[in-house]
């Protein structure tokens, strides 16, 4: 069951008075966050706007949303990290799934062949991460948290930041991912091409994410190849504020003019196959919003994240792009 610190965001309204609010999160906390904009009225008789688009994370806070509705605080719930606030205006809430993984990782001591793993988790699991430890380490596995960097805790990871496993990458043989999620573990897994595991409590399972995130790589590595066939490219812009990456798009505008490609400058809040239809004359794209976009959605013409429009670069130079995806952050 997923748990919002509620004492956290009932502090900060007696402190500070708002005449509204709002709050967001992830799509699968929704109905959690409904409850508690339902008592934040009931205990303070003041509007609380549940924002329910959806939320992908700290880059995706949505704030602008938040101004035209007059919130004088935004909480966004549910995608911790090791700072609680965006300026004056933005409170981050820790949300935790109060499941235990106790009896998932006694099962993952007999049931992985590797003897030094990586522990590492996401938001909702991360205060987990140290009980599992224990319990790997007394079944004789070695443990290795990697340290956080950027936003990131130690042992946490965002869908498109790895700092703890590419840390202890040359140190481990596996990395093991307390929760559910193939989209972070795929994640792990190409950053760090180490067989990496899903220790899911919800069915008691161990999954094996490894055969998965190697098909997202050829995947990916087919749509740097044909978008080398190309002779005009529409750069994207993600509108989002945690997604606006105009210098990085610009410095790609650049170095595909110099070598001859024709380049459309475009922006865009939510990316999507069926708007990339709508526009014409376009061979490939490379979009410079969210790299997961790219990798984990399906489009009509080859759309590149950041990592692949630079391995795009050097194939176009005639280079190598061994190991493309296997750095910490892949913006």
């Amino acid at each position: 069951m997923i748990v919002i610190d509620e004492k956290k965001i009932f502090e900060e309204i007696e402190k500070r008075k708002p005449v509204s609010v709002a709050l967001n999160g992830p799509d699968g906390i929704i109905p959690k966050i409904q409850e508690t904009a339902s008592r934040i009225m009931e205990r303070f008789g003041i509007p609380a706007y549940v924002m329910a688009d959806s939320c992908f994370g700290t880059c995706d806070l949505n704030s602008n949303g938040a101004k035209v509705l007059g919130a004088e605080i935004l909480f966004h719930i549910g995608h911790t990290i090791n700072s609680m606030s965006f300026g004056d205006s933005i409170v981050l809430i820790d949300a935790f799934d109060d499941i235990s993984f106790e009896n998932v990782a006694k099962k993952c001591v007999n049931e992985i062949k590797e003897k030094t793993v990586s522990l590492v988790t996401d938001s909702q699991h991360l205060h987990e991460i140290n009980k599992v430890k224990k319990i790997l380490e007394e079944g004789g596995i070695t443990v290795k948290i990697g340290k956080g960097k950027g936003q990131l805790n130690d042992g946490q990871v965002f869908g498109c930041e790895f700092y703890p496993v590419t840390e202890t990458k040359n140190i481990v043989e596996a990395n093991v991912f307390l929760g559910q999620s193939n989209f972070h573990a795929a994640g792990i897994a190409l950053s760090t091409n180490l067989p990496t595991y899903i220790l899911d409590p919800y069915f008691n399972e161990i999954r094996e994410i490894t055969e998965f995130a190697k098909t997202l790589q050829k995947k990916a590595i087919l749509t740097i190849y044909k978008a080398a066939e190309a002779e005009t490219f529409g750069i994207i812009v993600g509108l989002k504020e945690g997604q606006f990456s105009k210098i990085t798009a610009l410095k790609f505008k650049k170095e595909l003019e110099s070598i001859g490609k024709k380049v459309q400058l475009f922006a865009i809040t939510e990316i999507s196959d069926e708007k990339l239809r709508n526009l014409k004359g376009i061979d490939a794209f490379i979009q410079v919003a969210c790299p997961r976009i790219s990798t984990d959605n399906h489009f009509h013409k080859p759309v590149l994240s950041t990592p692949q429009a630079n391995a795009l670069l050097k194939i176009l130079k005639k280079e190598g792009i061994e190991g493309f995806l296997q750095i910490p952050h892949w913006l």
